[in-house]
């Protein structure tokens, strides 16, 4: 009888929808870091109400059945939100899974921060606690990343609603951010701050922590290579104090899976086609701080090529024929990246006529024993594709029109992968653009058609620049220029420009309109005015000599002969006038030879330049900003006096060549130039007309330091000359004709290098400028026994002695090191040179810069 009786009380209890109520609260997903609400009085009765419903027993009418739904406790929100979100109607029947289910929707919803749910007799009352409004994101102690970056990565925004659940995800991707930037040490920590109005402040505080270096690289496994050679072919370096401007030695998990790429291409293009890397383990060292990491090879044995063969389904690609494109021969070692060139190759030449999806599969054939590796290129059967359509987007400036003139591919066109890259380069090199366009290539509305589909985006193209400086050239340096090289995104350009400095001033004005009409025809006018103060050297001091002012105007066309060869015509006016300072060079109203020298009494004077001219160039470089490959060649030729004024004709050729070493990032130039003018018409060529040569176009030099000069020397208390070269007065009186080499490679630093602006560069120049009258010489109170045109010496120290010296075609040659950088005040140039060849006379200068700064 006790049994039967206690076990109606327990089922009498279990059966209590207060209990149940209960239940359902106990099991929501509280979350452990918000506090809950505090019950109100009329909760306490409600809930007192409830437990004293607990002793009376469940009936039929009225258990299980939702009478009413009241909610209470929102704010911004409207009651029927709420109760959108429970899925519990009046009338429906309900037990302790439906209220879960209920409360865990609304928690799902991440509007609340609490929520219960109290059963009475079937009225449901619904206690939330809304979640708060973010006022704003502050971030504290972000020093080494940036805090811009770290925004971008913040989900979290003002306005938002708050959740824990953001926030977490939000930490989540700022310590990512940290780890990229190698700071596995870093910690975030979000608080939150409140404000009226159920408003928060949102603060993410940063221990930002050192950077976790990379202290060691073990390899184990390795009998055929050194450790020294593997690392080598490793992006990511072991930290030394000599890597301080570098951010290779930093710990990324990205750089080492790269790594692994780069390791499996070291021994596969060496020959071991069996390689693999057992195991990579990064650990980190017992003071916390760096990671050491391990790697454990299997090299396996080393093959060579066997059979190499080419099979093609296509029937314009004769396997006979096209074989002589596989460039692997039997016997040779084997190289993977032979392999990949050779696919590259043959999909190229499939593309070239008309196939754009060839499949190009090499199938291999090991043989272990012999340690070959038999190599047949299979090339697919596929169909010959025409282009469909050319899709351009991502530009709102540029208009349409200026990038589809730049295709070499039109709609309906043969397919040609060769003029596909060349559309690339030309659009790469039209600058409007960011780096690394490419055009995809998508199939058509039929097997045998294709979309090119671009996707550009474009880069701001007006440019305005304030800049001072300082330059071992022209001393003080300013300059103001505004130019916009795609004026109404019509691709024109226009620009204006100011310079001022210790040795000249000049303000110039163009403008230029790439497609005249509609017609690849080019055509443009400048309009100057430049004054140039000339001077000469006196040891480590220059004096103004004489001053060339130029005013007037040019008339440019241009257009294309060929993809790469174009042609130019111009023709240009400019009113010249030469002159010294009176009060220094004259003697009686009238230039003194004794004080100018003869050379430059005979440069005084206006004259008038009315020439025309042409230009021939070739250009293939694949990006005329910073060119890896390809060439550059042009020829121009001008002639003066027509119809009037100074009479010369002024030829100038220029060459260069540039060529990737090694797939590294080295870039090699090889380059030279010449000119020569002659006069007509019985006219000399006067001294504003002829070449100089020196820095920054001859290295180790100074500023006209190469090449014919007169040097006035002093005599003396015993009638010595003087030679030393500080002590003496140097006037470079240019030549008629000059040649100039270069040779320079240029150093990659990696993305860190990149991203400060550096490129290092080792370079030798040579070349030597000649061919000048011989001008006429003065003395003055010199022995007669060593200058017979002299006047005898008359005790005084006053004397000097012109020579001319330097009109030598032989070589001068230089060798140095040079560095550019884009830094945070501007541009600087630094270059240290030697002059290994000079010939008497020639100015030398060993160390050369130029740096400004923009405000």
């Amino acid at each position: 009888m006790r049994r039967r009786v206690s076990l109606l009380l327990i089922t009498t209890m279990l059966g209590s929808p207060a209990l149940m109520g209960a239940s359902a609260n106990a099991q929501q997903p509280r979350r452990p870091d918000v506090q809950p609400a505090q019950p109100t009085a009329e909760a306490e009765a409600a809930a007192a109400a409830s437990r004293e419903a607990t002793a009376l027993p469940e009936t039929a009418a009225n258990a299980g059945v939702v009478r009413a739904v009241i909610v209470r406790g929102t704010e911004r929100l409207e009651p029927e939100t709420v109760r959108s979100y429970l899925n519990l109607n009046i009338g429906d029947r309900y037990d302790r899974d439906r209220t879960d289910t209920a409360l865990k929707a609304l928690f799902a919803s991440e509007l609340f921060a609490d929520a219960t749910i109290r059963d009475d007799n079937g009225a449901l009352t619904v206690e939330v606690k809304e979640n708060p409004v973010i006022n704003r994101i502050i971030i504290e102690g972000a020093k080494r990343v940036k805090e811009d970056k770290i925004r971008e990565e913040i989900r979290l925004a003002p306005r938002q609603i708050f959740t824990r659940s953001k926030a977490r995800a939000d930490v989540g991707r700022i310590l990512e951010l940290y780890r990229r930037s190698g700071r596995f040490a870093a910690a975030v920590e979000p608080k939150i701050v409140q404000l009226e109005q159920n408003r928060v402040d949102v603060v993410f505080e940063m221990t930002e922590g050192p950077k976790s270096k990379v202290r060691q690289i073990n390899i184990l496994g390795n009998d055929k290579f050194s450790e020294g050679d593997i690392r080598k072919a490793f992006a990511t370096k072991q930290s030394r104090p000599w890597r301080f401007f570098s951010s290779n030695d930093t710990y990324d998990p990205d750089r080492l899976a790269y790594d692994q790429q780069k390791l499996r291409q070291f021994y596969l293009t060496n020959g071991y086609a069996d390689f693999r890397v057992v195991s990579q383990v990064a650990e980190l060292t017992p003071d916390g701080r760096d990671f050491i990491v391990t790697y454990v090879l299997d090299e396996g044995e080393r093959y060579k090529f066997g059979k190499v063969d080419l099979e093609s389904q296509i029937r314009d690609i004769k396997s006979d024929e096209f074989k002589a494109l596989i460039t692997i021969k039997p016997g040779d070692w084997y190289d993977a990246q032979k392999i990949e060139n050779t696919v590259e190759g043959l999909t190229e030449t499939a593309g070239l006529l008309g196939y754009a999806f060839a499949d190009v599969r090499p199938q291999f054939d090991r043989d272990k024993d012999k340690r070959e590796m038999n190599v047949v290129f299979q090339i697919g059967e596929a169909p010959r594709v025409y282009v469909e359509k050319v899709q351009i987007s991502g530009n709102t400036v540029t208009v349409d029109t200026v990038i589809r003139r730049e295709f070499r591919l039109a709609e309906g066109d043969a397919f040609n992968s060769i003029k596909v890259k060349r559309t690339r380069d030309r659009l790469q090199g039209l600058g409007y653009f960011q780096d690394k366009l490419e055009i995809e290539q998508k199939p058509g509305s039929a097997p045998d058609k294709v979309i090119l589909d671009t996707v550009v985006q474009e880069r701001p193209t007006g440019e305005l620049q304030v800049s001072a400086g300082f330059s071992s050239l022209e001393r003080f340096i300013l300059s103001l220029s505004i130019r916009q090289r795609n004026f109404r995104g019509r691709g024109q350009e226009l620009r204006a420009s100011a310079n001022l400095s210790s040795y000249s001033r000049s303000i110039e004005a163009g403008f230029t309109e790439p497609y005249l009409f509609g017609r690849n025809l080019a055509l443009g006018f400048d309009v100057f005015r430049r004054d140039y103060r000339s001077f000469n050297q006196l040891g480590s001091q220059r004096n103004t000599t004489y001053t060339q002012v130029s005013t007037g105007f040019q008339v440019r066309t241009g257009f294309p002969i060929t993809e790469f060869w174009a042609a130019s015509l111009r023709y240009g006016l400019s009113f010249e006038e030469i002159s010294l300072d009176e009060s220094v060079f004259f003697t009686n109203g009238r230039c003194d030879p004794l004080l100018a020298g003869r050379f430059l009494c005979e440069a005084l004077g206006k004259r008038t330049i009315s020439s025309i001219g042409y230009s021939i160039l070739f250009n293939n470089v694949n990006n005329p900003r910073r060119p890896s490959t390809g060439q550059k060649f042009s020829l121009s030729q001008d002639l003066a006096g027509i119809p009037t004024g100074v009479k010369y004709l002024r030829t100038r050729a220029n060459y260069d060549w540039y060529h990737a070493l090694f797939g590294t990032g080295f870039v090699l130039n090889l380059g030279g130039e010449a000119g020569y003018i002659a006069g007509y018409g019985g006219n000399d060529v006067l001294l504003t007309d002829r070449f100089f040569l020196g820095q920054p176009q001859m290295r180790g030099f100074n500023i006209r330091g190469v090449g014919p000069r007169v040097l006035r020397q002093m005599f003396d208390a015993s009638g010595t000359p003087i030679t030393d070269r500080q002590q003496v007065q140097d006037d470079a009186i240019g030549g008629k004709a000059y040649y100039l080499a270069r040779a320079e490679i240029q150093i990659p630093l990696g993305s860190s290098g990149e991203e400060l602006g550096l490129r290092p560069s080792i370079f030798a120049d040579m070349g030597a400028l000649w061919n000048v009258k011989a001008p006429q010489l003065t003395c003055l109170n010199g022995p007669t026994t060593a200058r017979p045109d002299c006047l005898p010496f008359n005790g005084s120290s006053s004397g000097f002695q012109e020579v001319f010296l330097g009109d030598s075609p032989s070589p001068r040659l230089s060798v140095g090191v040079g560095v550019s950088w884009n830094s945070p005040f501007g541009p600087f140039r630094f270059d240290l040179a030697k002059a290994v060849l000079k010939q008497e006379g020639d100015d030398t200068q060993l160390f050369q810069f130029n740096v400004g700064t923009q405000f």
